[in-house]
């Protein structure tokens, strides 16, 4: 079990995914899966498989994930009660890297990703996302990570609604030391950055 908190902000206890009861994560997402069915399932899956499987497929796919043992993502709770999500394991894992051409690879290191954040509505606006990131970059590094990657929305894109910037802004990032990546190429309004162990920042 991890736990982060940033001071004058709300304070979140944060468990792996794995080791949060399923029921958590689906009080959390709602009906909806988060956002039309997803359930986190957007990048994870290849393209045609996350549309044909929006709803109980995707829901189904993405409880399996969590009791497969494999990396998955961390729940924030505040006063017990489920209110935030991130999507963070090994880039390779997550299906989307292998066909995208503006967020290929730009090394050969195994970097971790954070691909996607989820805040309850009503939590909103809070510093609760922030939260998630920090703890998220700590997991990743303890469990060996040479690197974290994040793929904010910039420009007109992160004044769309919070549901729809599921990767976050790059003001939600840099002050945990993350930066745009040297090589990193820009597409629909994502930048590829990253953080390295010794720059993580509280």
């Amino acid at each position: 079990m991890s736990t982060a908190s940033i001071p004058s902000l709300p304070r979140l206890d944060i468990v792996e995914a794995a080791a949060a009861p399923w029921a958590d994560l689906e009080t959390l997402f709602g009906a909806r899966g988060a956002c039309g069915g997803c359930w986190c399932m957007a990048w994870r899956c290849k393209r045609r498989d996350y549309e044909a499987g929006k709803g109980e497929l995707n829901r189904e796919r993405l409880k399996t994930l969590c009791s497969s043992g494999r990396p998955v993502g961390l729940l924030g709770y505040r006063q017990g009660r489920p209110v935030a999500w991130c999507s963070v394991a090994p880039r390779s894992d997550i299906a989307y890297f292998a066909t995208t051409r503006s967020l290929k690879p730009i090394d050969a290191l195994p970097a971790w990703a954070i691909s996607c954040l989820f805040v309850a509505a009503d939590q909103r606006r809070q510093g609760l996302a922030r939260q998630m990131v920090v703890a998220a970059a700590d997991h990743a590094f303890r469990q060996g990570a040479p690197v974290l990657e994040a793929y904010p929305v910039s420009g007109s894109g992160a004044t769309a609604a919070p549901v729809f910037i599921w990767t976050g802004v790059p003001a939600l990032y840099e002050p945990a030391g993350f930066r745009p990546a040297q090589a990193a190429r820009s597409t629909g309004g994502r930048t590829l950055y990253r953080l390295w162990p010794e720059n993580a920042r509280g």
